[in-house]
């Protein structure tokens, strides 16, 4: 996903730097011209053929500049470790793992439960069997679990990603899958918290009303300047990934006010301590 969005977006300023329409460079290809769309945003495969034919009609002919494009096009068609589990995953939630894997940074905020990336197994099994009742297998309750127990690697992986978390008190007080399930949740919570890389920070009842009307969301932010910072809001049958610098803006100012209103690090250990010892 990543690889094809950075290069659509190479492909995508190299055609208009040339004054090249997208049918045009469609039609080079033997291609329409929503393909070359598709392409320049990365929602297709690329075919090196097809790119190498897109750089020469964009006069790039020297191959110390065609080269890192062609690798990245051979290099697009690779899956990610997610893809096996697609008889588990929504298409649409394909993209945010792929993303959620390439983001230097991670800005959430969830009210309902402990986010995903926080889970302990047990925890991840009554949350996902809780939201489908009766609707899943034994084997594909199992298999969302490992998936995401997998997106959880990529905390302690060598270039880790920050990630600051946001939980509504809610999240830790709403009981999934009974009181031994929830300690061990708030446990592993409090070691994730002494993590250099993770803010965890949580909303106290206390404070009211707060700027989160809207309910949850993820911003991730990347290290390479070509892809844009997005936000990934989740629905109940897809998802919306918003892009436009503007909206982008808008929860962002959300999520640093959601920050200053909540708790400090400390403080928010001390609450879950708190929870926990009165449970």
């Amino acid at each position: 996903m990543v690889r094809r969005i950075l290069l659509g977006t190479q492909l995508r300023r190299l055609r208009e730097a040339c004054g090249v329409t997208r049918e045009e460079a469609g039609y080079s290809i033997r291609a329409s011209e929503s393909k070359i769309s598709r392409m320049e945003l990365g929602r297709v495969s690329f075919k090196p053929r097809d790119v190498a034919d897109l750089l020469t009609l964009y006069g790039v002919t020297d191959e110390a500049e065609r080269e890192p494009l062609l690798g990245l096009a051979r290099s697009s068609g690779r899956a990610g470790w997610w893809h096996s589990y697609s008889d588990v995953l929504p298409s649409w939630f394909q993209t945010y793992v792929g993303l959620e894997a390439a983001a230097e940074r991670i800005g959430t905020y969830e009210l309902q439960f402990v986010h995903g990336l926080l889970q302990t197994e047990d925890y991840a099994h009554a949350v996902v069997v809780s939201g489908h009742k009766g609707h899943l297998s034994r084997a594909e309750v199992d298999r969302r679990i490992a998936l995401r127990l997998g997106r959880q690697k990529l905390l302690v992986a060598e270039n880790a990603p920050h990630l600051h978390c946001v939980l509504d008190e809610a999240a830790l007080r709403r009981p999934f899958g009974g009181p031994h399930v929830m300690d061990e949740q708030l446990r592993v919570l409090l070691e994730f918290s002494e993590h250099p890389n993770i803010t965890l920070q949580v909303v106290p009842f206390s404070k009211g009303g707060h700027v989160a009307e809207s309910g949850a969301f993820t911003l991730l932010r990347f290290a390479e300047r070509e892809l844009p910072d997005l936000v990934y809001v989740e629905q109940l049958t897809g998802a919306l990934y918003l892009d436009k610098r503007e909206e982008v803006a808008a929860y962002q100012v959300v999520l640093d006010r959601l920050g200053s209103t909540a708790l400090g690090r400390d403080e928010s250990r001390g609450l879950i301590r708190e929870i926990r010892q009165r449970r």
